[in-house]
């Protein structure tokens, strides 16, 4: 009998993780019985009641597996480690929050037994803020329009791995993975289905600016020589554009010395232009370094505190 694994990153879920579990428990007993699975939750250090609720699931049933980490790894590391912990022939990332439709999990495993790798659940359209999701575009169009490698828009991580997939995430050994980008860079021949992202549930999203500013800059540094490019053209462009003014100012001053007067503006406006000009591109260097430096450092992935149900 084949297995699949359902791996669900938690924080802070303490009102979706019974729902979650029961509702992909029942979807397998009645669409899915030829197949054993397991249901492998990844706390990242939640303040609520979400670990002694998932305590109490895995005491009640076997399919119920839970690792809990020793302090919040953030929302890239902690369902990476989470999908190399699986036992199963497969694995399924999936939201605690229900915005990922369960339903669908039917159709991915037909997929796979079709043969493919990796299937990728892609948005087509959102219940979520449409400002959010404006952004969200706007994002994904950029990063495909600058990385070598053919990114998938609107793709969150929801979809199925195969084992042979996920044995290579494990082999890559990287302390900053991106897990949108591996599957664009490792499995080009992934397929593809179309789905609406529904409502969160219950609870509230940790999902803020600064976190969202991570992965996007994560997602660029890793998969993009855009930026650093940019940078270069950037400077030669507004040093040919200064050259051209300095002489049409030179050559001005000198035919109407008495009448031409350029006074200060265009020095402070230059200045402050170039300035701030410096300024972006020095911090997306930086950015280019920090994501060397946490590579460089090789920290684990997650440090774990507990993990239950485990053979």
């Amino acid at each position: 009998m084949k297995k699949v694994s359902i791996m669900i990153p938690c924080y802070n879920e303490q009102d979706n993780v019974h729902q979650i579990f029961n509702a992909v428990r029942d979807l397998f007993q009645k669409n899915l019985p030829e197949y054993d699975f397991e249901v492998v939750f990844i706390d990242n250090k939640s303040t609520d009641n979400t670990r002694k609720l998932l305590r109490e699931l895995c005491l009640k049933d076997n399919h119920a597996k839970a690792i809990f980490n020793m302090k919040n790894f953030g929302q890239n590391n902690s369902p990476y480690y989470g999908l190399c912990q699986t036992t199963g022939d497969c694995a399924i990332l999936l939201c605690a929050d229900f915005q990922d439709p369960i339903e669908l999990i039917p159709t991915m495993v037909n997929k796979w037994e079709e043969g493919n790798r990796v299937v990728c659940m892609v948005k087509t359209s959102s219940k979520e803020n449409k400002i959010m999701y404006l952004f969200r575009s706007i994002y994904y169009k950029t990063l495909k329009s600058m990385s070598d490698i053919q990114q998938i828009e609107h793709f969150t991580g929801f979809g199925l791995y195969d084992r042979s997939f996920i044995d290579i995430m494990r082999e890559m050994n990287d302390s900053t993975p991106f897990l949108r980008g591996m599957v664009a860079e490792f499995a080009p021949d992934h397929v593809e289905i179309e789905y609406e992202q529904q409502k969160r549930r219950a609870g509230k999203t940790s999902n803020n600016f600064f976190s969202l500013f991570d992965i996007a800059m994560l997602s660029f540094t890793s998969y993009t020589k855009g930026g650093l490019r940019m940078a270069t053209f950037g400077g030669f462009f507004v040093g040919g554009f200064s050259f051209i003014v300095a002489i049409f100012y030179f050559i001005f001053k000198l035919t109407h010395w008495d009448t031409f007067t350029a006074g200060n503006a265009p020095i402070l406006i230059g200045v402050f232009f170039l300035g701030g000009l410096q300024l972006f591109f020095t911090g997306l260097l930086g950015e280019y370094i920090m994501s060397m430096n946490t590579r460089i450092m090789n920290r684990p992935l997650v440090i774990e505190e507990e993990r239950i149900n485990f053979e």
